[in-house]
């Protein structure tokens, strides 16, 4: 029998909601499981993916039509190139994140511009001093922002930034496609040349052959000494050595980053010493309405499958994202 799998561990989506998959699939059985063994052995009828499911086994689904991930990064066909061949297609979760995501930069953005990672260093110490006297506070309205990837995370990332006053620059795959609150956009090509424009360079790209290491020395050394960068995408663009370096030296004021080369960040990375760096553990997309959106976006999508429709958010398995 044709079976849709939803790879999640028991009570990860409630009765209801899985209630909401059969009905818009009648016809289908739906199976709820993460656990492999039972994976394997439907392997021959699953007709329909979501959420998790073990990557090596993908080749060997041979029925397998249409895989939904539930994040939106696609990094993971890097390490397994065998599948982008495969006769599915892939979708992901995009649309999910532009809230959390565009919240948590600019959480990065004021925690420089207003000093908080300094004023909870000396809270901890019980420490009174005046943050505003030595001249590093400043306001983001009239500052440049250069955004590198816009696609649904950083056109809301460019609306949010725009609200506060500051200019906004784009660097995407196509620059001929405007987005509102973007005020120029332009090509990976141009990026050097940008760089020393920005007060703030913002990364929301996926990690792909083309953006690999896209950020090293010479990307660094381009930017302003008194400038940041922020990263919310994969540690994977920045080399990372290159930046802790740009720290160290003052290539750079600092950095805001939720994802790193290595997860979790080593112990002995000297990131974490930094004062000059403000360090989340990989949560900016995190949403207590993440799986109601992701959900949404995988609904919608059977009804446009079973009608033989166009579904939302297919990845290029080729480019990767």
């Amino acid at each position: 029998m044709a079976t849709i799998l939803l790879g999640f561990e028991p009570g990860t989506l409630s009765d209801d909601q899985v209630a909401r998959v059969r009905a818009v699939a009648p016809g289908f059985r739906v199976l709820v499981t993460r656990d492999r063994d039972e994976i394997e052995a439907a392997l021959d009828e699953i007709e329909i993916a979501a959420g998790g499911f073990p990557r090596d086994l993908l080749p060997r689904a041979h029925n397998l039509r249409w895989f939904q991930q539930w994040g939106a990064g696609a990094d993971w066909l890097l390490r397994y190139p065998e599948v982008v061949d495969l006769d599915f297609v892939l979708t992901n979760a995009s649309g999910v994140h532009p809230i959390p995501i565009s919240e948590h930069i600019l959480a990065f953005l004021l925690t420089f511009s207003r000093s908080f990672h300094h004023a909870i260093r000396t809270q901890a110490r019980g420490e009174w001093i005046d943050q505003g006297a030595d001249g590093e506070l400043f306001e983001l309205a009239g500052k440049t922002m250069l955004l590198i990837g816009i696609g649904a995370i950083g056109e809301r990332t460019a609306q949010v930034a725009q609200a506060f006053g500051m200019r906004v620059l784009g660097v995407r795959r196509d620059p001929t496609a405007g987005a509102p609150g973007v005020e120029a956009m332009f090509g990976l090509d141009d990026l050097l040349d940008l760089l020393p424009e920005a007060d703030f360079v913002v990364l929301t790209v996926p990690l792909t052959r083309e953006t690999r290491g896209m950020i090293g020395e010479r990307e660094l050394r381009a930017m302003k000494p008194g400038a940041y960068i922020v990263n919310i995408g994969r540690g994977g663009t920045i080399q990372e050595q290159a930046l802790v370096r740009a720290l160290e030296e003052g290539w750079i004021a600092g950095a805001g980053l939720d994802v790193f080369e290595t997860e979790p960040l080593p112990d002995e990375s000297p990131l974490w010493g930094m004062d000059n760096v403000v360090i989340t553990s990989h949560y900016a997309g995190a949403t207590p309405h993440y799986h109601e959106r992701a959900l949404d976006i995988f609904l919608d999508n059977v009804r446009r499958y079973r009608a033989g429709e166009r579904l939302h958010n297919v990845v290029d398995k080729e480019l990767g994202y």
